[in-house]
Order: C-alpha cells, then sequence, then structure tokens
C-alpha cells in the first residue's frame, strides 16, 4: 500500500459515491491522505491501513433505536468494544441496535463494511444524528473510509468537524465510551 496526497489522478473503475467524497472534500479546501487497498470491511482489515496512514481508523457504527425513528452514526476508536448499553444511557435511546443495509443506503448512499462519516454529505434531510467519542476529539488526524471500503482516508480532526460537518448541515454530540468489559 502506497500513501496518496488527494485524490486519485485515475478515476476509472471507482463508485461515483466515492469520486463525489472526493469532490465534496477538495470544494472544501480540506486536504487529505488516501491509500488505497482490498476491501477492509472490518477493524482487523484495518490495522495494516492504520500503519500506512499513521493514524487509527474509527470505527463507524450505524444504529437505530427500536421503532427506526431514530438513527445514529457512533464513531469511535477501533480499539474500543461497543457497549450498547453504555451508549443508550447516554443518548436516552433504549434498545439500540444496528441498523439495516437499506438504511444505510437510503440515508448515506454506504454499504455495509464501508460506513463512514463521509456518507454524512449524502444525508440531505439530517435524519442521521452523529455521535463521536471523546477519544476520537483528542486526536488531531481521524481516519476513514471515502464511502467506500477499498480506500482509506486520513485528514485533520478540526477540519471534519469545522469544515465537513457545517457543509453537511450536521453537528455532532460528544459521548464517552470506556470500552471496558
Amino acid at each position: 500500500m502506497e500513501l496518496y496526497s488527494g485524490r486519485p489522478k485515475d478515476t476509472n473503475g471507482r463508485l461515483p459515491r466515492e469520486i463525489r467524497t472526493y469532490d465534496f472534500l477538495d470544494s472544501l479546501g480540506i486536504e487529505y491522505s488516501r491509500t488505497d487497498h482490498e476491501p477492509a470491511n472490518n477493524m482487523q482489515a484495518c490495522n495494516a491501513i492504520d500503519a500506512v496512514l499513521g493514524v487509527l481508523i474509527c470505527k463507524n457504527l450505524f444504529l437505530c433505536n427500536r421503532q427506526k425513528t431514530n438513527y445514529y452514526l457512533l464513531m469511535m476508536p477501533g480499539d474500543k468494544k461497543f457497549k450498547t448499553k453504555e451508549l443508550s444511557g447516554q443518548i436516552n435511546s433504549a434498545r439500540l441496535s444496528f441498523a439495516d443495509p437499506e438504511d444505510m443506503l437510503k440515508y448515506l448512499d454506504i454499504e455495509p463494511g464501508a460506513v463512514s462519516i463521509m456518507g454524512l454529505m449524502n444525508d440531505k434531510g439530517c435524519g442521521v444524528q452523529l455521535l463521536i467519542d471523546e477519544d476520537v476529539l483528542k486526536g488531531e488526524y481521524l481516519g476513514c473510509h471515502p464511502c467506500v471500503c477499498t480506500s482509506s482516508l486520513k485528514m485533520r480532526t478540526q477540519d471534519v468537524t469545522q469544515k465537513f460537518l457545517p457543509a453537511t448541515g450536521h453537528g455532532y454530540r460528544t459521548v464517552r465510551l470506556t470500552g471496558g468489559d
């Protein structure tokens, strides 16, 4: 794997959702590094990518309440374990579960394995609430997919919170996950 600065020069064979991600980031003047790789649709596959990018790839979980009336995108460090009960209490939403792939596609234009904060640019109605673990916000950089699981990006956390999110119309709520047993 190689580390590149910015978008790919040749976009042949890349999905439109990936190209739209680069277009959006470029329009906002957000600098990013990128690496291309085999499908990385779980955290184990992301370990080698972390080394190339020099940043811990965020674990992104697309969740919903039991009634499927509230949707959440949770960003947390990849090395933390997700405890439903711990998050439910902080956001006052009982019975959280993983949202259906159809809802992921509907709201974020993303398929399982490629869930990313970048999908919020596709959530025009702001139907998804962003939850960010405090440890993600402490890092100077964060890593994520550009709406596909065959590339990964590294960008400044501050650019995401101060440029990207406002441009999508989304805010975020900070949560504290211990990741312990």
